[in-house]
């Protein structure tokens, strides 16, 4: 009972942290609620296996995981989330791509998922919480409690990774 007790007090310290993060992935704060309570169910049962040494880093790993396959199941359904569109008009010039330049720029954005996915799990932490959850370098480095210059060269090195895969496809 205890340790449950302290799971829902993470949980509920984390909450909004969680549900910002999950939103800049798949841009949806409906969605973002989800994938964060179903986050904290998976704590909840694995927890229950087994002790969990880092629950923190645990649930970010797991929102994550599940926004990312989140995105994967609306595309496969051939939903289009607020986050194509977002994507899209950051990446497209002009106001009418053409069919071709989206699927271009939708590949693009698997390819660098993909990387993002091949990275080491403290790199891919350091990645996703920069670029989707946009903390700053020293809240990177407390949340995996290393240096301040560790977690740059983490994000240098992952951002390298993802360059050089895009590189690689195109």
């Amino acid at each position: 009972m205890h340790r449950e007790r302290q799971e829902l007090d993470i949980y509920m310290t984390h909450r909004a942290q969680l549900v910002s993060y999950a939103n800049r992935i798949v841009y949806d704060v409906g969605y973002a609620e989800d994938v964060v309570q179903e986050a904290w169910a998976r704590l909840n049962r694995a927890s229950h296996a087994q002790p969990i040494d880092e629950p923190v880093r645990y649930l970010y790993r797991i929102v994550r995981n599940l926004s990312i396959d989140l995105l994967r199941r609306l595309s496969r359904e051939g939903y289009r989330t607020s986050m194509d569109i977002e994507i899209a008009s950051q990446i497209i010039a002009d106001d009418n791509p053409s069919a071709e330049t989206i699927l271009i720029a939708r590949e693009d954005i698997r390819i660098v998922l993909d990387a993002i996915a091949e990275l080491p799990e403290r790199e891919r932490i350091a990645i996703e919480m920069y670029r989707f959850g946009d903390f700053k370098l020293r809240e990177i480095a407390e949340h995996l409690e290393i240096s301040v210059g560790l977690a740059h060269s983490l994000i240098a090195s992952g951002l390298a990774h993802c360059d050089r895969c895009r590189n690689n496809k195109t």
